[in-house]
């Protein structure tokens, strides 16, 4: 199981770089021995879905309650989705443990890929790392336009870097 990581509701500043990277990765990997897995959506990294189905992979998702709860859509190309019971989104707990969705996304996967990403793909990847899987991560900015709409809305100060939680 490869599973791709990186931002969702944020997107890609450079979003056919961010494909361009994937379509590397992917090239690296027989499509009859690898399944592809991201978090069932299509929004953002979630548009590596319909690449990796171009290129004869299986896919599958695998994604918090929250995702049905807000009206979430799965990717049309996504074969198989697995809900996950929580009350988050992922990511890790005050104690540094990760949530449900984070721990069957870690679990489940053979080799983890983070294209740029927020917190919950930097916990995923650092969990990774922690039980010796092979993890990679390439740097891609969220989009900015998006990112300064988030801060706004959250009562934040605006960002001045767009860079991924991991580094």
């Amino acid at each position: 199981v490869l599973t791709f990581l990186g931002y969702s509701s944020a997107e890609y500043e450079l979003h056919a770089n961010m494909m361009a990277k994937a379509a590397t990765v992917l090239a690296e990997h027989d499509p009859a021995k690898v399944l592809v897995n991201i978090g069932a959506t299509s929004d953002g990294i979630g548009s590596v879905y319909t690449l990796a189905k171009q290129l004869g992979f299986k896919t599958m998702g695998i994604v918090s309650t929250q995702a049905v709860a807000t009206g979430a859509r799965w990717s049309p190309a996504v074969d198989q989705v697995f809900l996950i019971n929580d009350r988050t989104w992922g990511g890790t707990d005050a104690s540094g443990a990760l949530h449900p969705t984070s721990a069957a996304m870690v679990a489940l996967s053979d080799e983890l890929v983070a294209i740029g990403g927020g917190t919950i793909a930097r916990d995923e990847l650092l969990a990774g790392r922690r039980l010796a899987k092979p993890c990679r991560f390439i740097p891609a900015e969220s989009t900015h336009k998006l990112s300064r709409a988030k801060a706004l809305k959250a009562k934040q100060p605006e960002p001045t870097t767009f860079t991924s939680a991991l580094r």
